[in-house]
């Protein structure tokens, strides 16, 4: 199956199917230099089995930012490495590919190790943070970020995901340094040296490796939270007791936690992503630390993963809602068992609301909002992230939860579809086989073809999705805040009806609903977003990212020049593609103020971006891109 699949993985140049990855180790030591350069210098043996005859070349998907050095095969027994001819060849915008020569055609079945002494620096997977890009403002920090074809210019290896393998470290890291990485074992040796063994199949995009000022606490029995020294009070007392309760939930619905640890390592500001679900360690975004808990649960949908992404994997970048649409369904689950279906459907609408944002941005019929998308050879499957996946594949699954119509068949069914294909890394039509054969009843009913809901149509037709979860268990939330938001939509303001709403017992998502409702009905008459402000300074004045984000979007939807400041604080503050795109987006279709603001601040705040961030701005705001 994941042979297959690699083969028709337009995204890699390696040898998937000549060849079986079975294991990866990695001897690296990292060197910090000024201005937030760095190195990371050693190997990558590759260890591996013949798939078939003849085969007389191994081709890794390397980066021109990697410096090969040498090549060599590894004789069995110790003796002595034995060069091979290797040369570099261009393969894409992101990547290229390495081909070894070997010296004689091999045998199928036949084992060989690999060994490619390197360099890594400055590669679009390798973030060398200067101290001023990260909380504690003291020491440089090294994270990697291999989602979705960035790990090539880590270490050459098969970068795709139709590959999963197990893998070993030793990272020898600067004194006063720690690494951590996505590991099921790690221990710290004499030379401030660390070993980290992965011993589950994983694919390459989540190995990981995090080197920094950074510390742990305690914060379950299976969980620690990991932190530069200046946050680490405040993530325990954000995350204490419970990242269990998430586990103990998840592992009730769909199967035992395979992966031993489950920590939380805290990124600098600068970190692109709301969370990566990196094995063991998921990597997040310090804007997770609102100080009242009111963004824990943004963890619930990385601990999702640790099923539907990392256990069973898209084989292709192309089907990457069964990650994520999967995963949405999953944390939805969880979040419905610990804080009701009420606030679940909330925090849903929340995200269709996004779907509909993107799919109104793109227009219905753009090719990226298939579930099943085409990625032609050369394009960067990191250009066709969107919501889509998450929400219409979210949409899917509901729909086929729909369809057994029955809740806890459903839940049996997804622990029988992670038990099938776990460590294994599958398509849409290895899914919904295996669902048509679980259900042999729906399957003899026809379901994958009724009209206007066919399979087919789900993943190959553009545009929304045919089938919509019912969200009305969040009404009683939501109710309110839709009335709210039209009180303050009108030109003379009921201030005797708006101040009889009490909003101070409002949750996050319901504060998020009413402000994407401000947002819809923005522009407001005049003055009553100034009003708004005053009234509510839990909004207007938030540390909480959701709810600064929005109101960053109402501010410059009002165009009300005297916030811009927050507009601009806010993305000092942080880097989160998430939270920076869309502000950028809404600054650059504004006013010739929010224009100057856009220039004004990027120019400020670009050396702190993760640099695919700053790719993307440049693009909005119609500047020079440099390819990587």
């Amino acid at each position: 199956m994941a042979a297959a699949a690699a083969a028709r993985d337009a995204a890699s140049a390696c040898s998937a199917g000549p060849f079986e990855l079975r294991h990866v180790h990695l001897a690296l030591r990292v060197a910090f230099a000024a201005a937030g350069a760095g190195r990371l210098r050693g190997t990558a043996r590759l260890e591996l089995r013949c798939a078939r005859d003849g085969a007389a070349a191994l081709v890794l998907d390397a980066h021109p930012s990697l410096a090969v050095r040498r090549a060599a095969l590894l004789p069995p027994g110790g003796a002595d490495p034995r060069p091979l001819p290797f040369e570099s060849r261009p393969f894409a915008s992101y990547g290229s590919a390495l081909r070894i020569a070997l010296p004689e055609p091999l045998r199928g079945g036949q084992l060989l190790a690999v060994e490619v002494d390197y360099e890594a620096g400055e590669g679009p997977g390798m973030s060398w943070l200067d101290s001023f890009q990260t909380a504690q403002k003291e020491k440089p920090f090294l994270y990697t970020s291999g989602f979705p074809v960035l790990n090539r210019s880590f270490f050459p290896g098969f970068h795709t995901p139709a590959t999963k393998s197990t893998y070993s470290a030793r990272i020898q890291v600067p004194e006063g340094f720690t690494a951590v990485m996505s590991a099921t074992t790690w221990e710290k040796e004499k030379d401030n040296t660390f070993i980290f063994k992965m011993s589950q199949p994983i694919p390459s995009y989540l190995i990981a490796l995090a080197v920094g000022d950074i510390v742990s606490a305690e914060v379950g029995p299976r969980s620690r939270v990991w932190a530069e020294p200046c946050l680490i009070e405040a993530a325990k007392k954000e995350y204490d007791g419970v990242i269990e309760e998430f586990l103990a939930v998840g592992e009730k619905l769909f199967g035992p936690y395979v992966w031993g640890r489950y920590d939380i390592l805290f990124m600098p500001p600068s970190f692109p992503f709301g969370g990566m679900e990196n094995p063991c360690i998921t990597f997040v975004t310090p804007c997770l630390l609102a100080g009242d808990r009111s963004l824990v649960d943004v963890i619930i949908h990385e601990i999702s993963h640790s099923w539907f992404g990392n256990l069973v994997t898209n084989a292709t970048w192309g089907e990457f809602w069964l990650n994520e649409g999967f995963t949405m369904y999953a944390q939805r689950r969880i979040s419905t068992e610990v804080y009701g279906s009420a606030y679940t459907c909330l925090e849903a609408a929340t995200g269709r609301a996004l779907l509909r944002q993107h799919m109104d941005n793109t227009g219905e019929d753009h090719p990226l909002n298939k579930l099943r998308v085409i990625i032609e050879p050369g394009v960067n499957p990191d250009d066709t992230y969107n919501e889509t996946p998450y929400e219409k594949g979210y949409c899917f699954v509901s729909y086929l939860a729909h369809l057994v119509g029955d809740q806890s068949k459903f839940d049996a069914f997804l622990q029988a579809y992670v038990n099938q294909f776990k460590f294994q890394s599958i398509t849409a039509d290895d899914a919904l086989e295996f669902f048509l054969e679980y259900f042999p009843e729906l399957k003899k009913k026809g379901v994958d073809s009724l009209p206007g809901f066919e399979f087919d149509r789900w993943l190959n037709t553009p545009g929304w999705p045919p089938y919509l979860p019912d969200l009305s268990p969040g009404e009683q939330l939501m109710k309110p805040a839709d009335e709210l938001a039209e009180l303050w939509a009108t030109d003379s303001l009921n201030v005797e009806a708006i101040e009889a709403v009490d909003i101070s017992a409002w949750k996050t998502y319901q504060l998020v609903y009413f402000l994407d409702q401000i947002l819809q009905k923005s522009p407001l008459p005049e003055g009553n977003v100034e009003r708004l402000s005053k009234m509510y300074p839990k909004i207007s004045k938030a540390q909480n990212a959701e709810l600064r984000l929005r109101w960053c979007q109402i501010v410059l939807k009002n165009n009300h020049e005297s916030e811009f400041s927050k507009v601009k604080d806010f993305l000092c503050s942080q880097g989160k593609q998430k939270y920076t795109l869309p502000i950028y987006r809404a600054m650059w279709s504004g006013s010739e103020s929010a224009r100057a603001l856009a220039m004004e601040t990027f120019s400020a705040t670009a050396p702190q971006l993760h640099v695919n961030v700053q790719n993307y701005v440049k693009k909005i705001l119609g500047l020079e891109v440099a390819e990587n």
